[in-house]
């Protein structure tokens, strides 16, 4: 599927208004920059064409649910939330004061999160449970799971997809960000994933892999979901998505050190001008790494 130039646009602008979000975020006690820019563009198609959610909609028994089991991603989550009407924008400052809730894993006190998440590899199974329970009230509900690659080390992950199969739940959808990183390791390098597909397959899923960065990829992947069923489905479905740790700022793209970041004011401008097309900003401020 090709969207529109107008589409694009929209949805383009929207993920830089959202990237700027996360990049001053990452200053005052910083934040998992690098896998929330790998997943903003999901965040922002995902909350613009395919979730059936509102702010004025989120009582509403059979609305869409989104939930980040990449809890450490939030700050994309809370941009796209602010940008799309959820809370106010101005809110988005307090990040880490101690008199409100936006800090480094979502929180149900914020408009617009289901989920509390934060210990990898539990949301999986919590959406399994809520897809189960709108099956089996004749609802209409459908559940969006973003995942982690390096979460997929989690037995718990599995074990949720084993039911989804064995429960035929079509409504729910485990999304998984891969942008080839666990922490300050590649992925590959630590226990490798591939072949992703096949092991999603012989899981009883079906199976999509596109460009997590392209919309029309993320257009078209997302228009092959299956059509609900309120009593017996078919199979739940896992789309994976090829993201670059960093997206938007090549001067921390794909580096295993800035994973989290704690960024001066300075640098924050310089980054938010290289977001921009600026000059490549001059980062001095410590990585972390972890062994």
């Amino acid at each position: 599927m090709r969207l529109s130039h107008d589409q694009r646009q929209s949805l383009e602008n929207l993920a830089l208004r959202v990237r700027e979000h996360v990049i001053r975020m990452s200053t005052r006690g910083g934040c998992f920059i690098g896998a929330s820019l790998s997943c903003t563009d999901l965040l922002v198609h995902l909350y613009s064409r395919v979730l059936r959610v509102h702010p004025e909609t989120m009582d509403d028994p059979d609305r869409d649910y989104l939930l980040l089991s990449k809890g450490h991603d939030v700050p994309a989550l809370y941009g796209t939330l602010a940008e799309l009407g959820f809370f106010p924008k101005e809110r988005l400052s307090n990040h880490l004061r101690p008199n409100d809730y936006i800090y480094w894993h979502p929180n149900r006190a914020v408009p617009g999160i289901e989920f509390h998440s934060g210990s990898l590899g539990h949301l999986a199974s919590v959406g399994v449970g809520i897809a189960l329970d709108a099956k089996m009230r004749g609802g209409r509900s459908r559940v969006f799971v973003i995942l982690g690659d390096g979460e997929l080390n989690e037995g718990s992950v599995w074990e949720a997809l084993l039911v989804a199969s064995a429960k035929k739940l079509d409504n729910f959808i485990a999304i998984v960000d891969r942008n080839h990183f666990q922490a300050n390791v590649r992925t590959e390098e630590l226990i490798p994933l591939e072949p992703l597909q096949d092991k999603f397959r012989a899981f009883g899923a079906s199976v999509l892999r596109v460009d997590g960065h392209d919309h029309d990829a993320l257009a078209s992947a997302f228009e092959q979901l299956p059509p609900l069923r309120e009593a017996e489905g078919t199979c739940p479905t896992v789309i994976v998505c090829d993201t670059v740790r960093g997206k938007g700022l090549p001067s921390i793209e794909q580096r295993a050190d800035r994973w989290f970041c704690n960024f001066t004011e300075d640098e924050v401008e310089q980054l938010l001008a290289e977001l921009h097309c600026g000059q490549r900003a001059h980062i001095q401020s410590e990585g972390l790494m972890v062994r």
